[in-house]
């Protein structure tokens, strides 16, 4: 439900299978040509030529998961999913503030967790709420 109301699709790269099906078939089919020949000798020789359009998917399964690793696929609604590289965020002006490019830009969350101000002051009065959730019917397992 929530993938199926995104207006825009990344896809970086991955190997699950309903993933990959499903990227394939967003993907859709090009059109191509075959042309085949044939030759059959004996008292006489002979030609023939047989001309067919058919469908190809534009990026199988298998294609899709060994994509290369700087590439990606992305889909913008109303438009027709197209690859392209993965842009480089060495190359970002901002990229001297992450953690990659420096371990002391590391988030701590521990730390964090710790020099926080209480948001509930352990002598401050406050009202505690109990929810009970009901399994719903169509979900619920046996």
């Amino acid at each position: 439900t929530i993938v199926g109301n995104c207006d825009t699709t990344l896809f970086l790269g991955g190997k699950e299978k309903s993933t990959l099906k499903e990227l394939s078939e967003i993907l859709g089919k090009e059109t191509i040509d075959s042309f085949n020949t044939s030759e059959n000798r004996g008292t006489q020789v002979s030609h023939g030529l047989n001309y067919q359009k058919l469908g190809k998917e534009l990026m199988s399964q298998d294609e899709i998961a060994v994509m290369d690793g700087g590439k990606c696929i992305l889909q913008v609604r109303g438009t027709r999913p197209f690859l392209s590289d993965k842009f480089d965020i060495t190359a970002h002006k901002n990229y001297k503030y992450l953690a990659d490019a420096d371990k002391k830009n590391e988030f701590d969350v521990e730390r964090y967790m710790k020099r926080r101000p209480a948001v509930v002051k352990p002598e401050e009065p406050f009202e505690m709420y109990e929810l009970e959730i009901e399994p719903d019917s169509d979900n619920e397992k046996n």
